[in-house]
């Protein structure tokens, strides 16, 4: 019905329409943003807006073509609108141009309407409402910012919107079989990821305690999140959360796997998924047994704040992540070449105690002719040996009263982990 309405309404009168409903709102949003000051000092709010958006209109129709009309209006109303600023900066003291800027935007709606798509404009007048609402939260977010954060997002910039796009895509030779472009596609992948948990840390939860310190630390490092777990438990061997948040940082760890290999090769993602979802249960279950252990205890706020990495977007570890990429390129080429197999799942082990994204993530884009059953038996490997690493570091570095736990617990995992692996080896023949 609507849209037979809209069919006998001439275009000319929807466009008019249009432009007075989004200057009229946008009218009315400035009365209530300055619905405290006195009156005398704005130049408009509902009214004025709106009759803005029609003068706009007017003069645009006039001569569509040309634009001469609208052209003299926008520059005789930005005459007043300068009049009225530099009036209000010798009364008032007062600098800011948000209003006058949105009133010229207004002034430019009926263009928008007749020649741009209707989302379009939909974007921008949101926008305006938005983000003039949303000034004391933007101050409030602004005084997180460090005095090189926009140093670590150009960084970001530069590594997925300069490096990226000039790199080839031709294999860097018959030895490594990836090219250039996917290894630095692989360093963008984790980059990205990383810096998403950085920035999901820093602004939306700058004082996290350790449950959601383990979840965004694990999306970046379980290994390193558990290091200051360990660490950490020895300042009160009684947080009944420490233990928990070392799984669950493993736990978020076969959730970025997933994603990884959802990004690099979906076909292989989905094959691991159900053990994925295996390890993710039994991780759950052994949190939840935890907090039932010590359901009767109250939970104590930090005596002291938990640091994790700051900026994830050295250039540095960047490289050296590149580096480990071309490494594991060759050495898993060699080991499949001489030993087959056997061989690169006894190496998926041994890189286990190292970083095993760049193995893995070789696993996902290499153009060797390994198959679907090895490449999955290989993860699983290596997520075992990392488990086993984690288990390794935090006996080592915890609290001696929740040593015995967490060699229960990281050996539920590490056992589960090798029973699933050596299921597969019966049942594939990998």
């Amino acid at each position: 019905m609507f849209q037979m309405l809209l069919h006998y309404l001439p275009t000319d009168l929807q466009m008019f329409i249009l432009v007075v409903v989004f200057a009229l709102l946008i009218g009315l949003e400035q009365r209530r943003y300055h619905i405290n000051e006195p009156f005398e000092n704005l130049f408009g709010t509902d009214r004025t807006f709106t009759l803005l958006g029609i003068l706009g209109y007017i003069l645009y129709v006039i001569d569509k073509q040309q634009l001469f009309i609208f052209i003299i209006g926008a520059c005789f109303i930005t005459l007043l609108l300068s009049i009225y600023y530099f009036q209000k900066i010798s009364t008032e003291k007062k600098f800011g141009l948000t209003t006058i800027l949105i009133a010229l935007i207004t002034y430019t709606l009926a263009p928008l309407v007749y020649t741009q798509p209707l989302w379009l404009t939909f974007c921008i007048v949101i926008l305006i409402l938005v983000i003039t609402e949303a000034k004391k939260s933007l101050f409030a977010i602004s005084k997180l910012f460090d005095e090189d954060e926009f140093i670590v997002l150009a960084k970001f910039l530069v590594l997925t919107g300069v490096i990226l796009p000039l790199l080839p895509t031709q294999p860097i030779s018959l030895a490594i079989a990836v090219s250039p472009y996917q290894i630095w596609l692989a360093v963008v992948v984790i980059s990205s990821i990383s810096y998403a948990s950085y920035l999901v840390k820093k602004f939306v939860f700058p004082n996290a305690g350790i449950i959601i310190t383990a979840i965004l630390g694990g999306l970046y490092s379980s290994t390193a999140t558990t290091v200051i777990l360990a660490r950490k438990s020895k300042e009160d061997p009684n947080d009944n959360q420490i233990l928990p948040g070392m799984l669950l940082a493993t736990l978020m760890m076969y959730i970025r796997l997933f994603v990884i290999a959802y990004i690099f090769n979906s076909q292989i993602a989905f094959v691991l998924l159900p053990y994925f979802v295996v390890f993710i249960l039994i991780t759950a279950g052994i949190i939840a047994g935890l907090f039932w252990l010590h359901r009767e205890e109250k939970i104590l706020p930090m005596a002291t704040p938990l640091h994790t990495r700051g900026n994830p977007l050295e250039f540095k570890t960047a490289l050296i992540f590149a580096a480990l990429f071309i490494l594991f390129s060759l050495l898993t080429g060699y080991v499949f070449r001489v030993f087959g197999n056997g061989g690169l799942n006894i190496l998926a082990l041994v890189v286990g105690v190292t970083d095993i994204d760049p193995f893995i993530l070789n696993l996902f884009q290499g153009k060797m002719l390994i198959s679907e059953g090895v490449i999955v038996l290989s993860v699983l490997n290596a997520i075992v040996s990392n488990n086993v690493l984690k288990m390794i570091y935090a006996l080592s570095l915890e609290a001696p009263q929740i040593r015995k736990k967490t060699a229960i617990s990281f050996g539920i995992l590490i056992l589960e982990g090798i029973l699933i692996s050596f299921w597969l080896f019966l049942t594939k023949g990998t």
